[in-house]
């Protein structure tokens, strides 16, 4: 399979996308997406937390000068020239930020930045900035179809709406590698491989995604690091006239979130970290957790599938664990006889995009009645579009085969943060009954997954680090118990480094919690983002 964990996710939860826009389990699918379809796709992940004492390191993470620095001057004060941009109410922008943050004269990066504007006139908040996560999900499209629209209007009344992407995604100078038919044999690339044969094969399809995005994007490659969008983040603030910062950023963006209160303490607002990301784990437990967070979300879908009519994976009141052998049993098949699809472009059904189809729907418990006819429709009718349909919303590949920069974009970032999980194919063979005994259904997949960073053809720059932020303002940290992207116990941990952070618990499934359905979840952030109080301590919502 190519699903590719990731540390770094941006997951589909809730409806991101404009109502009606398209159907509603697809709409909720696409935009939990956003967040979480990066965090499977690039498992670059930290390496032992020991190692976050080196000195670089501490310097980098270490809060900045209140000051601003004379050579960064002129990106602080800026002017941003706002112009329509071809969604209404919306306006649109660039910004200027040093490539290089150690050489601001080496060169800039420019970054698209969208708003729109409080509906209300009495008591203004300044600007709420939003990010989706990923690493490279687009926050500027984000904001346009969803937040923009869909965030409480009474959160809207009083805030300016505002999104910037990142560098080197989407509108922001995006990093580019493969073109669309090679991102289609990449994303068919069996991650299970059963001889040394297809064990060469994928190793080969790592290497070539790698060599790819460095040669196409070699400028960017070595400033596409998570301190560096952070740090962007900041000058967005200043010419945007704010004081502190406000923000909500979901799954990878609880990470950058949290890496600009480490970065400037002091300027930190309203800040709501949401899905969020444990910046202190090493590799092998990061993805070990990982992997058992996407095996409780399928034994949730189980449970609840056996007790349905329509369940092709288990008849009425069938033991949930039979879910998961006949899962397996239907991979396996799959990986000898691809299914037909009816795809335009004559791809076939096989395991890789299978397994991603399937993944895709754990975000969300509200895309499970969409997987379960997408099963019945493989296992039944052998026809393999539906689930061909989900993996295509993961990957954002559209229906003339064109995919967004976003899984490049993932790679790019992952593999500048933290380094590769495994050094080759012999360290994850010997990790993979660990995998196995997470997760037996995704597993082994989500172990190779963890391999493609090693190929990177720029040295990671960052580790993994406890991040602090002391003298922050009080920072609301939100962890769903049976999220599969981004475990519970990582929203705890992180709360626990945060200095001024106050947990806030959703009992439920799926990815992320933020206008998922929870009333309690949503009247607590929307009363900390309106009033500034954050939840009382050990607040907990079902």
């Amino acid at each position: 399979m190519r699903t590719r964990p990731s540390p770094r996710t941006s997951g589909p939860r809730r409806a991101h996308r404009i109502r009606g826009a398209r159907p509603r389990a697809t709409a909720r699918l696409t935009a939990t997406l956003l967040a979480a379809a990066a965090l499977l796709v690039s498992a670059c992940s930290p390496g032992n937390p020991a190692a976050s004492a080196d000195r670089t390191v501490q310097a980098a993470l270490a809060a900045l000068p209140r000051t601003t620095p004379a050579a960064l001057t002129p990106y602080y004060s800026q002017r941003l020239r706002w112009r329509e941009c071809g969604v209404p109410g919306f306006e649109c922008a660039t910004m200027k930020a040093p490539l290089d943050y150690a050489s601001p004269d080496a060169g800039t990066v420019r970054l698209a930045v969208a708003r729109k504007k409080a509906t209300g006139t009495a008591g203004r908040l300044g600007s709420l900035l939003v990010n989706p996560g990923g690493p490279g999900g687009s926050a500027v499209d984000y904001l346009q179809q969803y937040a923009g629209l869909g965030y409480p209007a009474r959160i809207r009344a009083r805030y300016d709406m505002v999104a910037m992407d990142p560098r080197g995604v989407a509108r922001s100078e995006p990093v580019k590698c493969l073109d669309g038919r090679q991102m289609d044999a990449y994303a068919q690339t069996d991650m299970t491989p059963d001889d040394q044969r297809e064990r060469d094969a994928l190793v080969t399809a790592d290497r070539r995604f790698a060599e790819s995005c460095g040669a196409h994007s070699a400028r960017l490659l070595r400033h596409v690091s998570t301190v560096e969008a952070a740090r962007d983040m900041d000058i967005l603030r200043s010419v945007l006239g704010d004081r502190r910062l406000n923000y909500v950023g979901a799954s990878y963006g609880t990470f950058l979130g949290a890496t600009y209160a480490g970065l400037f303490p002091e300027r930190v607002g309203r800040m709501v970290l949401d899905g969020a990301m444990d910046p202190s784990v090493d590799a092998r437990r990061l993805n070990l957790d990982q992997t058992a967070g996407f095996e409780t979300a399928f034994k949730a879908f189980a449970k609840d599938c056996v007790r349905r009519t329509d369940c092709p994976l288990g008849g009425r009141g069938a033991a949930p664990a039979r879910v998961g052998d006949r899962l397996r049993a239907f991979f396996r098949e799959l990986d000898a006889r691809p299914l037909r699809s009816g795809d335009a472009d004559g791809r076939r059904l096989g395991e890789a995009l299978a397994t991603t189809g399937v993944i895709a729907a754990m975000y969300d418990e509200g895309t499970w009645a969409q997987l379960r006819e997408a099963l019945t429709s493989a296992i039944k009718e052998r026809n393999g579009a539906g689930l061909l349909a989900l993996a295509d919303t993961y990957y954002e590949r559209d229906p003339d085969g064109h995919y967004s920069n976003l899984m490049m974009a993932n790679a790019a970032v992952n593999c500048l943060d933290l380094p590769s999980a495994f050094s080759g194919p012999e360290e994850v063979e010997k990790a993979l009954p660990a995998f196995e005994k997470a997760s037996p259904v995704f597993g082994p997949g989500l172990a190779w997954a963890s391999l493609n960073c090693a190929y990177w053809p720029v040295r990671a720059t960052g580790e993994p680090h406890r991040i602090e932020a002391e003298g922050a303002a009080p920072i609301v940290v939100v962890g769903t118990v049976r999220d599969p992207a981004t475990p519970y116990r990582w929203a705890r941990s992180l709360a626990g480094q945060l200095s001024s952070a106050r947990l806030l618990t959703y009992a439920g499934d799926g990815h992320t919690a933020y206008g998922r359905g929870s009333g309690c979840i949503d009247t607590a952030i929307d009363t900390y983002l309106l009033r500034g109080t954050p939840p009382p301590p050990g607040k907990r919502c079902s």
